[in-house]
Order: C-alpha cells, then sequence, then structure tokens
C-alpha cells in the first residue's frame, strides 16, 4: 500500500503524532541534560548562551524569510508577532535583548555575545540551513518547522525551577528570557498547528509535515553536539570518531 491509499490521520491524531516527537527533543541531549542536572561549569553555561544567541538572532530573520512566501495576509498578522517578540516593538526590548541580558548574567561581556565570536562553525551551519529551509521551502512547511516549540515550555519552566539552585552564581535578571518564552511559545503554537493540521491534510502530507518537524529537531540536536565535541572532554577513536566522557567535570 502506498502513502497515497492511507487513510489521512484525524486532526487529534495527527497532532498526537507531532507531539510524539517529543522525545527527539534536545532536552535529552547529554550536554542539555548535564545542564539541567547542574552538572555543567561556568565556562560550558557560558558557551551554551554564547553559541545559542547565533540561533536567537536568526529566528525573526527566519520568520521574515516564511512571510516573504506567504501570501495570505491573516497568516502575516499573526506571525509578524514572533519577530516583534524577538526584536522587540514599542519600547518593549525583546527576546534577543533579553538574552544578551542571559549572557551577561552568566558572565559574558554584551561585546562578546553580540560579535558572535565565540560561535562554532557547527553551530553556525546548522542555523544558517534552517535559515535557508524557510526562505526555499513552501511557507506552509517552513511554518511546520517551528512547531518544536510544542516542546520548549517544558525545558523553559526546567531552568527556572532548577537552575537557581543548580548555578546560583547566574545573576537573575537573566532567567527573564525563559518566563516570556512560558507565555509566547504557547500561543505561537497555536497558531502553528491551526496552518499546519489545516495545510498537511493528506496521509502523504502529514507524513511529511513530521519529517519537517524530525529535520528541524536533528537541527537543534547537531547544535548541541557541536557544542559538546568543543567544550567537554571528549576520547578520540579512530579517524575523526569520538565517544563523550561518562563523566564531565
Amino acid at each position: 500500500m502506498n502513502m497515497g491509499e492511507l487513510t489521512p490521520w484525524t486532526a487529534e491524531e495527527f497532532e498526537e503524532q507531532l507531539r510524539a516527537r517529543s522525545k527527539s527533543y534536545h532536552i535529552h541531549h547529554p550536554f542539555q541534560v548535564m545542564m539541567n542536572e547542574g552538572k555543567s561549569t561556568r565556562a560550558q553555561i557560558q558557551a551554551w548562551v554564547a553559541n545559542r544567541y547565533y540561533y536567537q538572532v536568526s529566528i525573526p530573520v527566519k520568520d521574515a524569510a516564511i512571510m516573504s512566501n506567504c501570501p495570505d495576509r491573516e497568516v502575516r498578522r499573526h506571525w509578524v508577532q514572533r519577530i516583534l517578540d524577538h526584536d522587540g516593538y514599542g519600547g518593549e526590548d525583546g527576546g534577543i535583548e533579553a538574552w544578551i541580558r542571559l549572557g551577561e548574567a552568566v558572565g559574558l561581556n554584551r561585546e562578546q555575545i553580540v560579535s558572535q565570536e565565540l560561535v562554532l562553525p557547527g553551530v553556525r551551519f546548522a542555523v544558517d540551513a534552517y535559515i535557508n529551509f524557510a526562505r526555499r521551502a513552501p511557507w506552509q512547511e517552513a511554518a511546520a518547522s517551528s512547531l518544536t516549540e510544542l516542546f520548549a515550555p517544558t525545558i523553559h519552566k526546567s531552568r527556572l525551577d532548577h537552575w537557581p539552585t543548580h548555578y546560583p552564581w547566574i545573576e537573575a535578571e537573566g532567567y527573564n528570557y525563559f518566563r516570556r518564552r512560558l507565555t509566547e511559545a504557547p500561543r505561537d503554537v497555536i497558531n502553528g498547528l491551526r496552518i499546519t493540521l489545516g495545510h498537511f491534510n493528506t496521509r502523504e502530507l502529514q507524513e511529511k509535515a513530521l519529517s519537517i518537524l524530525q529535520f528541524k529537531l536533528d537541527l537543534l540536536w547537531s547544535m548541541l553536539d557541536a557544542m559538546l565535541l568543543a567544550h567537554c572532554p571528549v576520547n578520540i577513536e579512530g579517524w575523526g570518531a569520538y565517544r563523550p566522557m561518562s563523566k564531565v567535570s
């Protein structure tokens, strides 16, 4: 039986399939687990914040690319809020500025963060691939890739609950970005799900949406792979292969 002969999932079943991809979310990556368990060094936390900044500043670029391909005014009217959330508007600094303040709270200076001098090539490559996808893909597919937001509140809440205890040296103001996303991400999910559940309405298209979501999940995972290799002790095995050490100081 080919994909075209399979019965489409109902909207509820399709959403369940999308949410089931949470097992691939980067909250389960060893580098992320290490941070959330309080096992990261100051330098490792700083490296994560500095590298993730490149992703943060690329989010509004990605969203502008999606809107540039979208002829639907109603969709654009909702989607533009994502750009405003990150870039800021009407006297509100926005998420990018909040991330810079997180960087300052973990001991980096603004120049280090904004210059992107600490961004790893692997992180840059992954983020650029995401922007290129958003520019070239049909806007509905690019919108579907943003549904990793389904899983984001869990990771933000975990940081707010545990990091102040694990890392008392992080200044409290640095956590404002995570607090913002606890309300912004669920709102964005409603919009993204509406587009995805409405457009991907055959089994073939639904399976394609799942592969797009997996692409985004893999991209986020690969960013942490680069950080793990660069900032954690590793054993080199063979030509270019590596195995993370079981314990990281």
